[in-house]
């Protein structure tokens, strides 16, 4: 047990969960690290230190969501959680499987809802509970149906947790990036050109990189955003101010070649 605050960082062993859980370590808390690849959110814990430890968490299974916040109150008190899990299928609706289609929502959506969910229960008064969202929770893309549809109802969650949680002092946000250099959009710079025109329509004409994402996520969970809740913050270089990629243009030219 520790005297320090715990932060669950819930998708942690990559990408903008892994950043968030150095730059709340830094801070002092003592992260916990939960993943469904548990061997990675192992092995990025042992390299945070004695501050961090490690569980695996499967968002889709609400037993195990559960499970991680049991492990993570064993540490000591939860005073903030990041939601950062996430996945995209993509296709054309037309022509997009059920199956595909319901992971992306499980894991984005549904899995969002289950750590809020469990949040709820288990988060001391007062705390913080973070969730990323994306870009396209507001801008559409071609071939995104399940994604964008995910990421905006993730944007309405936050909204109605922070209406349920405000009279305990819980406040529960959203952060929507723009494209982030991760594991998740690994894929994207396969496909000549989509990257640049990602680029070429964000005014600060460049990609993010996860600390971008993690210096909110920081923010939105200490004391300096005490008066913030149900709110979404786009940190996209200003990408939702323009237009999104033709993502099937690109897909389509790409089989073509």
């Amino acid at each position: 047990m520790t005297d320090r605050s715990v932060a669950l960082i819930v998708g942690g062993a990559s990408g903008i969960g892994l950043a968030s859980a150095h730059a709340l370590a830094q801070r002092g808390d003592h992260v916990v690290i939960a993943d469904i690849n548990a061997e990675a959110a192992h092995a990025r814990a042992a390299e945070l230190g004695e501050g961090a430890s490690a569980i695996a968490a499967d968002v889709t299974d609400e037993a195990s969501v559960a499970a991680a916040f049991a492990a993570a109150r064993e540490v000591g008190p939860v005073r903030s959680v990041v939601s950062c899990a996430g996945l995209s299928i993509i296709g054309p609706i037309a022509d997009i499987e059920l199956s595909g289609w319901q992971t992306t929502i499980d894991v984005c959506l549904t899995g969002t809802m289950l750590v809020i969910k469990h949040a709820a229960r288990n988060i001391e008064d007062g705390g913080s509970v973070v969730a990323i969202s994306s870009l396209n929770g507001r801008q559409p893309g071609t071939t995104m149906a399940a994604y964008c549809s995910a990421k905006a109802g993730v944007l309405m969650l936050i909204q109605v947790a922070a209406l349920e949680l405000g009279a305990r002092g819980i406040r529960v946000n959203a952060v929507s990036p723009g494209l982030v250099d991760t594991p998740l959009v690994a894929g994207l710079a396969m496909v000549p050109g989509l990257t640049d025109e990602y680029i070429e329509n964000t005014p600060l004409g460049r990609e993010g990189v996860p600390d971008d994402i993690a210096q909110a996520v920081e923010f939105l969970t200490s004391q300096r955003a005490s008066w913030i809740t149900g709110s979404a913050f786009d940190i996209n270089g200003g990408a939702h101010l323009m237009r999104y990629p033709d993502v099937l243009g690109k897909v389509q030219a790409l089989a073509g070649s």
